[in-house]
């Protein structure tokens, strides 16, 4: 056990060093450099020229990228070209709003798909098994922004309930964070429920076949029961493990769901900084989020295993 939970922490601490290489290398393969982005165009070659070697762009790329990466793990991300603040400085605010999103769609949405699975795996072959794989079926096929679209046009068009344009600040009151939330909040749910309702409903299904569930329906017992009492606790590896893949897909899915109800989250701060080409914050952004998307996709290993009696316990004979 100790071993694989230094393996999975390695593997994920090298995912992300990967990642922060392929951030800054896709960033530095882009047209233009940050010094004539500073200066404009009508700056003079020797002026960008000096700037150049001011910032180190004069530099091989490997130089630049472990000068980069050596600031980086010490929270120095360079400043913003658009304004010239930290970009660590415009980041934290946003990712604080980000996570405000995504985690108020996740105590929604897992609760209510880990109900509805084993409500479906209850009543299997039956009509709200059918239709509720139906429902989650339709909503999986359909592109988060488009989602979030349809709610616009009905919730806040057509009826009026909500904002289209879910624009909050430090000062703005409980209800106006809620009312302003509730078309965003409600999109994630509908794109992330699918996957956590079908892996319950499969997990807790593909436990009862075991001879154990067999034999405690030969004794009489409700199928409600048994599934709630028996085959959910052995199936609650795969449960927690898509619940914490689903928080990271989650996080991912804010970078879309905010640009469409311009949310000032850090997806919407990435998706400006790419606009106006401010490479430090795109930077920035692009490996928080890789770093967030991995530490919960290790996290989903770790917990699934602590969870599994027959995956902690030594192996006899070993």
């Amino acid at each position: 056990m100790r071993s694989f939970v230094v393996a999975r922490i390695a593997s994920g601490l090298v995912s992300i060093l990967f990642i922060s290489f392929l951030v800054f290398l896709g960033t530095a393969l882009l047209p233009g450099d940050a010094a004539t982005a500073m200066l404009g165009q009508e700056a003079t070659p020797e002026l960008v020229e000096s700037l150049r070697q001011a910032l180190g762009l004069d530099q091989p790329l490997l130089i630049r990228y472990l000068d980069w990466l050596w600031d980086a793990l010490h929270g120095d991300f360079g400043v913003s070209l658009s304004n010239g603040q930290p970009a660590m400085a415009m980041l934290l605010p946003r990712l604080e709003n980000s996570l405000i999103l995504a985690f108020s769609a996740a105590v929604i949405v897992l609760p209510l798909a880990i109900s509805i699975g084993l409500f479906a795996a209850i009543k299997k072959g039956r009509p709200f098994d059918t239709m509720s794989g139906l429902v989650s079926a339709l909503f999986l096929s359909m592109p988060s922004f488009m989602i979030g679209y349809v709610l616009i046009y009905v919730f806040a068009v057509e009826f009026r309930l909500f904002p289209a344009v879910s624009s909050v600040r430090a000062s703005t009151s409980l209800t106006g964070w809620v009312w302003a939330l509730t078309l965003p909040v409600l999109t994630l749910v509908l794109v992330a429920q699918s996957h956590v309702l079908k892996v319950t409903r499969a997990a807790v299904l593909g436990v009862m076949g075991s001879d154990y569930i067999l034999m405690a329906e030969t004794k009489g017992i409700p199928r409600i029961r048994i599934i709630l009492l028996h085959a959910l606790p052995n199936a609650l590896s795969s449960i927690v493990s898509i619940c914490m893949i689903t928080m990271a897909h989650l996080i991912v899915d804010v970078v879309v769901i905010e640009a469409v109800f311009s949310y000032p989250g850090m997806g919407k701060l990435m998706v400006d900084a790419v606009a106006y080409r401010d490479i430090p914050v795109v930077q920035a952004c692009g490996v928080l989020f890789s770093a967030i998307f991995v530490v919960l996709n290790m996290l989903a290993d770790l917990l699934g295993v602590l969870v599994n009696p027959r995956q902690r316990l030594p192996r006899r004979g070993a």
